[in-house]
């Protein structure tokens, strides 16, 4: 088999070096703590896309820059033709209700006939190792497994909402609200999940949503635009004022790069965004 990508290792000097790479400024640099609160509208699925992906891990995750990097998957290979492929696992993970994570939940999880492309099979070849044969090839697998769709769940069951990810659920009102907390003894500490606590709360009126912004019960709002916020504070609008899908206290540390593949940062605002 001829290796397609290699495994990727995040450690505090490499975090600290992207730091300044970045150019973020050290009191604007990824801080422990408080709470994050978001309002967002009801349509768009973006209460499910922030709490999904707080909650769930996938196999492999797509930067705002658009690079690939493990998730769940440390580490992959595939054949010359690119039709079977053979993954490493994560190892040590559990999910939220305790349970180890291992090769059966991915095998459970990603059901063929849901994958983007056509699968021959998926089995289980050792407790932390996965073969995915694909009934043709495609050599982009490894970045279609970063679908936040294919959330890996224990025994494959995702509508108990338990899964690896950086913050654990607490409450959830179906087009309403979610709440949870940040695990703690994460694999991703360090490097994501920053705030204690994420709050998400469905505020189907732009208006109403900027003014809850505006007068400081959220921190972040999905918003099309400054109206309402202009010479009422100090906010950051994404991607630009007269551009922006959301808007944010300034207070709120944002990443240099915002992912814009989706709504709220691709879903991943939860772990990406912290407090000042």
């Amino acid at each position: 088999m001829t290796r397609i990508d290699r495994r990727l290792l995040f450690t505090t000097g490499a975090a600290a070096a992207l730091l300044a790479a970045s150019g973020l400024s050290p009191e604007r640099a990824p801080r422990s703590g408080g709470r994050l609160r978001l309002a967002v509208p009801r349509a768009g699925g973006s209460l499910d896309a922030v709490m999904r992906g707080a909650v769930f891990d996938t196999m492999t995750e797509i930067a705002p820059d658009g690079t690939l990097r493990p998730e769940l998957a440390t580490a992959w290979q595939g054949s010359e033709d690119a039709r079977r492929w053979q993954f490493d696992l994560r190892e040590g993970v559990t999910f939220h209700d305790g349970r180890a994570f291992g090769a059966g939940d991915v095998v459970a999880s990603l059901h063929p006939r849901e994958m983007p492309v056509p699968v021959s099979r998926i089995e289980a070849t050792g407790p932390h190792r996965v073969l995915i044969e694909l009934a043709q090839a495609n050599p982009h697998l490894p970045y279609l497994l970063a679908d936040p769709e294919l959330v890996i769940a224990p025994g494959g069951d995702a509508a108990q909402q338990i899964g690896t990810g950086a913050y654990q659920r607490r409450s959830f009102t179906e087009g309403r609200h979610f709440k949870g907390t940040r695990v703690t003894r994460h694999y991703k500490d360090g490097q994501a999940g920053w705030a204690d606590t994420i709050e998400v709360t469905v505020i189907p009126d732009a208006g109403v949503r900027a003014e809850a912004l505006r007068d400081g019960y959220v921190d972040v709002a999905a918003l099309p635009r400054p109206a309402g916020l202009r010479g009422r504070g100090a906010f950051t609008y994404h991607p630009s004022e007269a551009h922006m899908d959301i808007a944010a206290h300034q207070g709120v540390g944002v990443p240099r790069v915002i992912g814009a593949r989706g709504a709220m940062d691709d879903g991943r605002i939860a772990e990406r965004w912290w407090l000042v």
